[in-house]
């Protein structure tokens, strides 16, 4: 993983790249997204693992993170004589990648605001430094 934004800009990018970069996700949570992308149709715990050759419980923690991102969504399936089971699929790719988009945004502004104190903090300190002679 690349040490600084220059190292990122540097390297050759691949848009789930993105996904790594914006959320700090593992290649297994790509792989999982990409899986349940593919899919015609929403997947278990247990098939997610089978198709990316996991434990489940290895899956299951990838699942997870990737739900809290909002990368992937649940579905809750009853059982006609009680009980449920949850089904994964992907999100909506537009409101992943407006999502994406909205935390660039919020993360250049922040940027841009520390730029500007450090240029006004090391302008006034340039400023102050008596001339070399």
């Amino acid at each position: 993983m690349p040490d600084s934004i220059y190292d990122y800009l540097q390297q050759d990018m691949v848009c789930e790249g993105l996904l790594e970069c914006f959320h700090g996700l593992k290649q297994l949570d790509v792989q999982i997204f990409q899986t349940l992308g593919a899919s015609q149709q929403p997947l278990t715990v247990d098939e997610i693992a089978d198709r990316v050759d996991r434990e489940r419980s290895t899956a299951y923690r990838s699942v997870q993170r990737l739900l809290e991102t909002g990368f992937i969504e649940q579905e809750q399936v009853n059982y006609e004589n009680g009980g449920y089971y949850h089904v994964y699929h992907a999100a909506d790719a537009d409101d992943v990648a407006d999502e994406m988009q909205d935390l660039l945004n919020d993360w250049y502004a922040k940027m841009g605001q520390l730029i500007a104190e450090f240029r006004e903090t090391y302008s006034q300190s340039q400023d102050q430094v008596p001339p070399v002679q």
